[in-house]
């Protein structure tokens, strides 16, 4: 044998470890996919009771349980240690998380849309919070494909077993509404399933204006099979994500949810909920569109003069609350009325 049969050899070696490495990786990534057979790996199931079920205190006597739609709800990141200490991605089997994410954004927000019919929110590997912050883009995109791979998993598996041709809403925020982007796009946008499209809410991640194809921005508050997003901040305050953003962004209005009224004042707010879920609170915050972003002036509640944060994002859904629970009703209202007759 001489040098090059030699090099060939050890070079064929090579290559087939290496496949056999990334199958093996595959295999394994594969199978660190959550079950979503088991209830365990839904933070929202209509099969068991958990917080999206709650109905703020003052609301409950005009709620009626209407289960002619379905909601999938991705959550955003409760993975927000910033040491990481699980890596980049959290399993969905810490309980300190899980808990978060229940007593957070599954109870002040979810909940909003039980209003419509059933709520599926699925747990998943979430990326941690740094991965929206850090210089290492390559292990920040890694962590965030694993992410959307178990949302994208989930929604399959609801599609399978649960679904059974019912209407559907999208609605998200955060690092939630970075999935829901990529879920939209692949299964609703130019798909047969946009037809059981009732509306998406993909909320607190900018949705540049051609993102989608098919999907259109929710321009009327009857509108459906299109999309409302928003990002909320003080009046005349952006966020250096926005300052470095090489367009503008879409943005409804969650007050008038009407792109011919751009500007509603707070006294037309007329129910927020803030850190007592079961408290409504009215006036809070108004709503302004300004370029990409929701502008509203300081909300207005008892305290707030220790809030000095001028970005909003934690509480895009729970400053409109009742407006985005009202809309909700409305929307499915309009999908589900019979078309009407031609002629006449």
């Amino acid at each position: 044998m001489n040098v090059m049969d030699g090099l060939k050899i050890a070079l064929l070696r090579v290559c087939i470890f290496s496949i056999a490495f990334l199958y093996t990786v595959s295999i394994n990534a594969q199978s660190n996919t959550p079950d979503y057979s088991n209830l365990d790996n839904w933070a929202a199931h209509p099969w068991k009771y958990d917080p999206s079920d709650s109905v703020p205190e003052p609301l409950k006597a005009d709620f009626h349980l209407d289960s002619a739609v379905d909601v999938f709800f991705i959550h955003p990141t409760t993975y927000v240690d910033a040491k990481q200490p699980f890596g980049w991605n959290a399993p969905v089997t810490d309980s300190a998380i899980n808990s978060k994410t229940d007593k957070g954004t599954i109870l002040y927000q979810a909940s909003i849309f039980n209003i419509a019919g059933r709520v599926f929110a699925p747990r998943y590997r979430q990326a941690n919070l740094n991965a929206y912050y850090t210089t290492d883009t390559v292990s920040a995109l890694t962590a965030l494909n694993e992410a959307y791979d178990d949302v994208k998993a989930a929604f399959e598996y609801y599609l399978q077993h649960y679904n059974n041709g019912r209407p559907i809403i999208i609605a998200s925020h955060s690092q939630g509404t970075t999935h829901a982007k990529r879920l939209l796009k692949e299964f609703f946008d130019g798909k047969p399933l946009q037809a059981r499209l009732v509306a998406a809410y993909i909320v607190g991640i900018a949705v540049q204006p051609n993102y989608f194809t098919n999907i259109l921005p929710c321009n009327k508050p009857s509108q459906t099979g299109c999309f409302c997003t928003w990002r909320t901040m003080e009046n005349g305050y952006l966020t250096p994500f926005v300052q470095n953003e090489n367009f503008t962004a879409v943005v409804t209005n969650p007050l008038s949810w009407d792109i011919d009224k751009p500007d509603v004042p707070r006294e037309n707010n007329e129910g927020s909920v803030l850190l007592k879920f079961n408290k409504l609170m009215m006036h809070v915050a108004g709503a302004t569109i300004h370029g990409g972003v929701l502008w509203t002036e300081k909300p207005h509640f008892f305290g707030n003069i220790l809030y000095t944060n001028k970005n909003y994002h934690i509480a895009d859904y729970n400053l409109y609350y009742l407006s985005v629970r009202n809309n909700v009703q409305q929307r499915v209202k309009a999908f589900m009325a019979p078309p009407s007759p031609k002629g006449g």
